[in-house]
């Protein structure tokens, strides 16, 4: 994953209810508004489908963060995509989750992490303090959404994930409600870190 500083810095136009919320807070350009998003913390929003909520909220997700960017793109014309790749989210790539993945005998769980794409980069946005280049090594799919896809289908795909997973791993004595508590804990205890 690299960081903002690669997206583009093209001025935010007049055009769009985003974009101009963005002029609204002094964010000039997309990369300007960028910077901003990344430097808010990281937390669920009150309906984590509606993206518009992490400037009112002032914080957000991987999902709301880089949903509310990509709807500034596409209104600013940005060739920048909203992406979803799983990945298995562990202690050394999401600081954080590591005590409740021990809590539960795991090393990893299958984790939908939302980020940007633009000219071959994936951008993640998702939190302030975590090097970017670091946090993902590898993903086990990815697919391109539309910034309003960041509800039921996002989680549709997780779902799907978290399923094969599973079924991968007859040893393990969990039930797909369990290892999604088990993810929810992790996603409760990132809000924490």
């Amino acid at each position: 994953m690299d960081s903002w500083s690669l997206l583009p810095d093209a001025p935010l136009a007049g055009r769009g209810p985003d974009s101009a919320a963005f002029r609204r807070m002094g964010c000039t350009s997309y990369r300007t508004a960028a910077r901003y998003v990344h430097e808010l913390p990281y937390g669920r929003n009150s309906d984590r489908a509606d993206y518009r909520l992490v400037l009112t909220e002032e914080r957000g997700t991987c999902s709301t963060k880089h949903a509310l960017l990509a709807a500034v793109a596409r209104e600013q014309n940005l060739p920048v995509s909203l992406t979803v790749g799983i990945y298995d989210m562990a202690e050394a790539n999401t600081p954080g989750v590591g005590r409740v993945l021990r809590a539960h005998g795991l090393e990893s769980v299958p984790e939908a992490h939302c980020y940007l794409t633009t000219s071959g980069h994936r951008i993640d946005l998702t939190r302030s303090g975590v090097n970017p280049r670091t946090a993902i090594a590898r993903l086990h799919g990815e697919w391109t959404l539309d910034p309003e896809q960041i509800g039921a289908h996002k989680i549709e795909l997780h779902h799907l994930a978290l399923q094969e997973w599973l079924r991968e791993r007859p040893e393990l004595s969990l039930t797909f409600e369990e290892l999604w508590s088990v993810r929810e804990a992790c996603i409760r205890a990132l809000g924490e870190a």
